[in-house]
């Protein structure tokens, strides 16, 4: 399957237990046996498929947000820039299909039309510095809650 839209061209390869067909202007997808391989690859490539539909039509998005004392993201030519605490900056290549956009200096938006990419890149950038617990500083996703603790006491 190859879908065309106005954020590219994405293409996904079905499995042989599932079989894809057009009906109309809507796509099905239905199991070609009743083993549990078959069944279980129905709802997985079923999802596959709308997200290959969504992501050239619409595209997906995370948001990442950065927390700490001289935390901070910039853009320079085709790398994103974090100074995340450490003694350097962590210099991170931007792939290609994916744009980055650091609209302030503790924002970071990831947009792509593949959701695996656009999720991938954004886990990466995360773990160069995840949230920690007690004062809640790190890059973290824009609807994560950190469950923050209590610190020591006298």
């Amino acid at each position: 399957m190859t879908a065309k839209g106005k954020f590219g061209e994405l293409s996904l390869k079905f499995s042989d237990e599932v079989e894809p067909t057009i009906e109309g202007n809507q796509l099905w997808v239905k199991k070609v046996g009743d083993s549990l391989r078959a069944r279980k690859l129905w709802g997985t490539f079923r999802s596959l498929a709308r997200n290959v539909v969504q992501g050239v039509n619409e595209g997906f998005t995370r948001e990442l947000d950065i927390n700490g004392v001289g935390y901070r993201a910039a853009i320079q030519s085709n790398l994103l820039i974090l100074q995340l605490g450490y003694s350097h900056e962590v210099k991170f290549p931007i792939p290609e299909g994916v744009k980055i956009e650091c609209p302030t200096q503790t924002e970071i938006i990831i947009t792509s039309a593949d959701k695996q990419l656009a999720g991938g890149v954004a886990a990466k950038i995360r773990s160069f510095r995840p949230p920690e617990p007690y004062k809640g500083k790190g890059v973290k996703y824009r609807e994560e809650q950190i469950v923050r603790k209590e610190g020591k006491k006298k």
